[in-house]
């Protein structure tokens, strides 16, 4: 007989897991809808054309291709499962583009696939929760983003820092210190100045071909410290000779300006910090550059995020600016895990549980629940008579935290005797007293 198995890079989620994990995504759900996002959903495949050449050349590797069946079955496949929810989104806004209203602003919580060799934290199928304003070049898009950033963590308990930078200032450090065409170079290894050191990186920089005297017109750079507002007066100087540097520091002076005008009393302990080696996505986006650590758990990024400028133009409609962030549902919720944050009664979705020692007792039993539902009790009857060891031990393996017992004297009175199973108290209980005691 075959033993049961599932691919690799994939996983089961039991029932403890799925309230857990829809605790996340109901979390992430309302808070992006306080600020008037709209969820969409696309395909798990899209054509492969869609998919192709989106990525880089390793990003291709890790597409997975849908072997195609039917009359096309000899083939080479023409559909792939989709890699993320960005490329998708631009094809959706391209392709529906006169049925939307812009700025657009669009959520999606689906699934994506990559055949990544699977190894802790990684995963070949896992959630990304989306949320993206195209349309409008405002930095009101950012403000929006920073500020759900803020009470998704506050409502989760986490305790977050979010590191913005701004990709026209990495170009303009390229530019000032004469190697504009290594601006890849420069970021890749200035990204792991808080992983390596400042002589790791500078050795790496020369290994990538930069000359000593650019190495060392980044040095101030690098050792750059002070508040937010000291950052931004220093890159002022050492930008003065870059058109697109100065652009990028004037945008993220306006938009700390924004985070501070309306920052609330609650957001009084929320990090927010100017990181000048933060240089995710270089090749994709155009502006702010958003990234979120948790500070209590030692793990990656757990948000990601920034502005783009042209994201729809690889399917004909260019210069439509747009900006987003995704939450990694994943990392999350192993940092909640961690934390021990994930609310106690998120454990069971059953409020109560009848237990009966007869048939007529069973029938009695449902009447009760039908009520209790009517009135939004979320209610089980255990379906026969059996032992009541056994009922009992089934509220035990649910966590069911109270159990209505059913004989013939509750029954003669009207009332159900009610166990409260983690006191372990008893109580003969009406209809009516049995709600407050569970509301």
């Amino acid at each position: 007989m075959q033993k049961p198995s599932i691919p690799k890079g994939t996983r089961d989620f039991g029932q403890v897991e799925m309230a857990r994990r829809n605790y996340i995504f109901d979390t992430i759900r309302s808070v992006f809808a306080l600020y008037g996002f709209q969820q969409i959903e696309t395909p798990a495949m899209e054509n492969l054309s869609t998919l192709m050449g989106k990525y880089g050349e390793e990003g291709d590797k890790l597409l997975f291709r849908i072997q195609n069946s039917g009359e096309k079955a000899n083939l080479a496949p023409e559909k792939g499962l989709r890699y993320d929810l960005t490329v998708p989104f631009a094809r959706y806004v391209v392709q529906h583009r006169e049925e939307i209203s812009f700025p657009f602003k669009r959520f999606q919580i689906q699934p994506v696939w990559r055949a990544d060799r699977p190894q802790k934290g990684r995963y070949r199928e896992f959630y990304q929760c989306d949320v993206d304003v195209i349309g409008s070049d405002s930095l009101i898009g950012e403000l929006e983003l920073v500020q759900i950033v803020q009470e998704v963590y506050r409502r989760l308990g986490i305790r977050v820092c979010l590191h913005i930078n701004n990709r026209k200032i990495l170009a303009g450090i390229a530019e000032v210190i004469g190697e504009p065409e290594k601006i890849i170079d420069i970021t890749v290894a200035i990204d792991k100045l808080d992983k390596i050191g400042v002589e790791a990186v500078n050795a790496e920089l020369l290994e990538r071909g930069l000359s000593d005297k650019a190495v060392q017109a980044l040095q101030p750079i690098l050792n750059l410290s002070g508040t937010t507002a000291e950052k931004l007066t220093a890159l002022r100087d050492i930008l003065a000779s870059s058109e697109i540097g100065l652009k990028g520091v004037a945008e993220l002076e306006e938009l700390f300006d924004l985070v501070e005008r309306q920052k609330t009393a609650e957001q009084e302990a929320f990090f927010i910090e100017l990181d000048l080696c933060l240089a995710r996505g270089l090749n994709y986006y155009t502006g702010a550059i958003f990234e979120v650590k948790a500070l209590d758990a030692q793990i990656g990024s757990i948000t990601g995020g920034g502005r783009y400028d042209n994201l729809t133009g690889i399917f004909g409609m260019p210069n439509v600016s747009g900006v987003g962030i995704s939450f990694g549902a994943d990392r999350i919720y192993d940092v909640l895990t961690e934390l021990n944050l994930f609310p106690a009664e998120l454990q069971s979705t059953t409020q109560v549980l009848f237990a009966t020692f007869g048939q007529e007792e069973l029938y009695y039993a449902l009447g009760w629940a039908k009520e209790l539902r009517a009135k939004g009790v979320r209610t089980e009857v255990y379906p026969e008579p059996t032992k009541m060891k056994k009922q009992m031990a089934y509220a035990d393996a649910k966590q069911i935290p109270f159990v209505a017992i059913v004989g013939g004297d509750e029954m003669a009175q009207n009332k159900v005797m009610l166990k409260n199973m983690v006191s372990g108290e008893q109580q003969l209980v009406s209809l009516e007293e049995l709600l407050c005691k569970i509301q």
